[in-house]
């Protein structure tokens, strides 16, 4: 279902700017600086409504956050889910993922989190898929060495061409879950996709992987 438009969005994401970043490719090179500390740096693509972003802020205060989602009516969502979540590590982009090396330096993320993305099924939108070759050419520039992406999804498609993606080019499989919940892990966030899919029986797919060095 489609985000319905919200006409006053652009105005209340200008006024929030102390949660989102309205000129990040000026921030290049310099995120440990608009934290004001020299924590990990974890970026989450796709941040939706901002459940599982503010979730992990709140786990783990020691690291910063960062949360990319593209659709403005979406965003104002996360920007009040941050707001009341009351944490000062998380920040907010109004951006999309194809100019990820125009915004973060070489080796200056820690983690990316891939969290229910658009499978785009059909084989013409493949370059669109966010574990795509050229995606992830973007995620090794910026990642640190040893720096994890970390896919999770309800739709096997996607997860199977990820995994598939990821062993192509010259990236480890860490981990690789066909039904995390049933697997556990109690440091998991769900974010509110994985919610909804999962209260409906359906299984939760979760690879941890990362670039040879």
């Amino acid at each position: 279902m489609r985000a319905r438009h919200k006409p006053w969005a652009d105005e209340y994401i200008q006024n929030h700017e102390n949660i989102v970043v309205l000129n990040p490719v000026e921030q290049k090179g310099k995120w440990q600086q608009v934290f004001g500390n020299n924590n990990p740096i974890h970026l989450e693509i796709g941040t939706g409504k901002g459940q599982f972003v503010t979730g992990m802020a709140t786990q783990f205060p020691k690291s910063n956050f960062v949360g990319m989602e593209v659709v403005k009516s979406i965003i104002v969502s996360a920007i009040e889910k941050v707001e009341q979540s009351g944490n000062s590590n998380i920040r907010l982009l109004n951006e999309n993922a194809n100019d990820l090396t125009e915004i973060f330096s070489e080796n200056e993320v820690d983690t990316i989190y891939l969290n229910f993305s658009d499978p785009w099924p059909k084989n013409k939108h493949e370059k669109r898929r966010l574990t795509y070759a050229s995606f992830l050419n973007q995620y090794r520039y910026i990642l640190k060495d040893g720096g994890k992406v970390i896919l999770k999804s309800d739709n096997k498609g996607l997860f199977e061409y990820s995994v598939v993606s990821f062993s192509k080019n010259d990236m480890v499989l860490d981990e690789v879950l066909l039904d995390l919940h049933a697997e556990g892990d109690p440091t998991n966030v769900l974010t509110e996709y994985e919610e909804k899919f999962s209260s409906q029986g359906q299984p939760i797919y979760r690879c941890k992987s990362h670039f040879k060095s």
